[in-house]
């Protein structure tokens, strides 16, 4: 064999045999950027779902449940005194910022694991959205919890969306408040029937149902977001997350806080997000009529159609609660001759 075709015959050698081992924590922020690492991950790969079962089987293994900051998921933990403080410098994209800082730590609160597998999967070209919502845990109480506290990811793989909490495939948290790394597969491509059992999401189109059920603690209050919590509502009308209601009748939702009053208003279609509001409010919507009593603010909803399931409040054009609404059927009139005389 010549010199130069057995030279080169090595190096492919060396290559494939580097690429079937499997990537350790040591040195890697030494040897590869989060992108060289999504690819190293998935160089065996040869479809998008084997890429993505490795990145995610690669950051439940890896990446530990930071137990501190658990409490305080709102806050911008990503934020490090270490951080370059360079002003003149392009800011990156807060899930790559994240992302870079939970390789960097190797430990993440669920914002963390979701940002972390966005980046991987933007890496790797495969479309993946990071999804707010609540999670049913231990530690919830029916109805007083039911609003926005985890995050976890939709990938889109094989022409369609699938859905995969990779903090909770991580392992969990024992009874001593400690962290305990166990792999846990079910997350993984779950089905949507069963991943809202106890995943109920911001944005009900991320439930992949045409008709999403209504989960039970809908029956105690109404689901509340994130942005309820950054709008100080200190109480709220209705208190349960079940309107029964006829076509005709009216609604009084009532709000109350004390920030400066902006509007408070009703969208009765099933899939909300900032692109509707923004379209509804500047096409045609006429701007809600809003009654003021102190710190108060309510807003009459008039019932138009037998069609409508779900009522989102808008509070200050941000999707704040939303509420299930059932449709009160008309009672079958009752003919004379048919009363029964006692």
């Amino acid at each position: 064999m010549k010199p130069a075709a057995t030279i080169l015959l090595l190096f492919f050698t060396n290559l494939v045999f580097s690429q079937s081992k499997s990537v350790s924590m040591t040195g890697i922020d030494e040897v590869t950027s989060h992108t060289a690492l999504a690819r190293l991950l998935t160089a065996n790969d040869s479809t998008d779902k084997q890429r993505v079962q490795s990145i995610f089987k690669w950051i439940t293994d890896n990446i530990a449940y930071n137990v501190r900051s658990f409490q305080y998921i709102n806050s911008p933990y990503w934020l490090d005194e270490d951080e370059d403080d360079d002003t003149s410098s392009v800011l990156k994209p807060l899930d790559e910022r994240v992302a870079n800082l939970v390789l960097k730590r190797r430990t993440a609160v669920c914002d963390g694991y979701a940002r972390l597998f966005k980046t991987f999967c933007d890496d790797l070209g495969i479309l993946c959205e990071v999804i707010t919502g609540y999670a049913r845990g231990s530690i919830n109480r029916v109805g007083a919890q039911f609003r926005s506290n985890h995050k976890w990811n939709a990938v889109y793989v094989d022409s369609a969306w699938h859905l995969i909490d990779a903090t909770w495939a991580s392992g969990y948290i024992n009874y001593r408040n400690e962290f305990e790394k166990e792999y846990n597969g079910y997350y993984f491509f779950t089905k949507p029937e069963d991943f809202l059992i106890d995943h109920y999401p911001e944005d009900t189109k991320w439930t992949l149902l045409q008709k999403p059920p209504v989960v039970k603690e809908f029956y105690n209050t109404p689901f509340k977001t994130a942005a309820f919590s950054r709008n100080y509502i200190q109480s709220f009308k209705p208190e349960g997350g079940i309107i029964e209601a006829a076509v005709g009748d009216s609604i009084v939702f009532e709000l109350q806080n004390n920030r400066p009053k902006k509007t408070l208003w009703v969208i009765d279609i099933p899939y909300v997000d900032s692109n509707a509001i923004t379209v509804m409010g500047c096409c045609g919507i006429s701007k809600p009529v809003n009654t003021i009593n102190g710190n108060k603010i309510s807003y009459t909803y008039k019932v138009t159609s037998d069609k409508i399931e779900w009522l989102t409040l808008i509070y200050d054009d941000e999707v704040i609660m939303r509420y299930k609404l059932n449709i009160k059927k008309d009672l079958p009139e009752i003919k004379p001759g048919l009363i029964l005389q006692p």
